[in-house]
């Protein structure tokens, strides 16, 4: 099968695109390398399209808003980032210092406004992801992406939502935009050969600025996780669910998170 192709594509279209990054690190603002990494992210959903089979459905990008916002998004796979770069035109993100090893990154991701937290979290993570970086992309009226659980989850498994959101979303001060998926159904967190059948993106109804901590805690991971079950039971029920997956009992996931 082509998907056995993947890990070659992936490599290849990624040190083109990290040669072609080196001389936009000499342009006087980031806005090429912007687009570089958007059209880095549309071959790849292409290629893993074309190569592996996957059937992809982006819903909710009319719960976008125009101006600065937020997308919480759950993290089941190496690949989320690039369906989320694909939609969403100039994109900040949040990453965590574990992907610096890769060469040419840490230039880069400077380059882009990117925020590079410590993996492990704590004060000085907080302080960085309502810095200069998140100070820039507002005058700029650019949207936001992180991953509020901090880290790759299985399938049917929630991670503790970390506060680092709250801060970013009062600090922001925009709406919060909850993404749900189940790609990690066809690209398990680091699988080297994605696996072909659907996939979806999907954006839900914004979240107003201005809720407290808790209100607004709540209401984010029950959206996240809630939908993130339904897509993965619509698998389920239409038979396209890969084998070895199984999902726990509704009410289970629901109270772990």
């Amino acid at each position: 099968m082509t998907r056995y192709l993947f890990p070659i594509g992936y490599w290849t279209v990624s040190i083109l695109f990290g040669l072609i990054s080196i001389p936009l690190l000499l342009w006087p603002n980031r806005k090429p390398m912007a687009v570089m990494l958007r059209v880095y992210a549309r071959t790849m959903v292409w290629l893993l399209d074309t190569l592996c089979g996957i059937d992809f459905s982006f819903r909710g990008k009319e719960n976008l808003p125009k101006g600065p916002f937020i997308v919480a998004a759950k993290h089941q796979s190496w690949g989320d980032g690039f369906l989320q770069l694909s939609q969403i035109p100039d994109l900040g993100f949040v990453t965590n210092d574990g992907l610096l090893r890769y060469p040419l990154l840490g230039a880069i991701f400077r380059k882009l406004g990117a925020i590079v937290i410590d993996s492990a979290g704590g004060q000085v993570s907080r302080s960085k992801i309502t810095g200069p970086e998140l100070t820039a992309a507002r005058a700029e009226n650019r949207p936001f992406l992180i991953y509020p659980e901090g880290r790759l989850v299985a399938i049917g498994e929630t991670e503790r939502y970390r506060r680092g959101i709250y801060h970013m979303y009062r600090s922001y001060n925009c709406p919060v935009v909850p993404a749900a998926t189940d790609f990690g159904t066809r690209y398990p967190q680091r699988a080297l050969f994605p696996r072909p059948g659907p996939a979806t993106l999907e954006y839900l109804e914004p979240i107003p600025p201005g809720l407290d901590k808790e209100t607004f805690m709540a209401r984010l991971e029950a959206a996240i996780e809630n939908r993130s079950l339904e897509l993965l039971e619509d698998q389920e029920a239409a038979g396209t669910l890969p084998e070895g997956i199984s999902l726990p009992p509704r009410q289970e996931l629901l109270q772990a998170a």
